[in-house]
């Protein structure tokens, strides 16, 4: 047992890390945390394959036009009124006009 480590002691719960047992229980309650959420992910992974084999996951689509963003800016409107006139934010508009160069 360490001399300075920190110890938890659950009042409703057999957890006292105190005890080895205590530590073996804590431990354990650990390790069948991470099986589940590595099942859940493996479930997840799954079913993103099956929809994108379907056709189904495509992703967000897209909230702006950037075919219109390219005419405004060719038209010689600004990134800020471009912004105003699509109702999107400012930033939206400079990474694609920057990307479209």
């Amino acid at each position: 047992m360490e001399a300075n480590g920190v110890h938890l002691t659950a009042i409703e719960q057999p957890v006292d890390t105190t005890t080895a047992a205590g530590r073996c229980f804590l431990q354990m309650l650990g390790v069948f945390a991470e099986f589940e959420t590595a099942i859940r992910r493996e479930r997840q992974m799954e079913g993103i394959a099956k929809a994108k084999a379907e056709g189904a996951f495509k992703g967000r689509k897209p909230s702006i036009d950037a075919v219109r963003v390219k005419e405004l800016a060719a038209s010689g409107m600004g990134g800020t009124a471009i912004a105003r006139e699509l109702n999107v934010s400012r930033a939206s508009v400079y990474r694609l006009m920057s990307a479209t160069d």
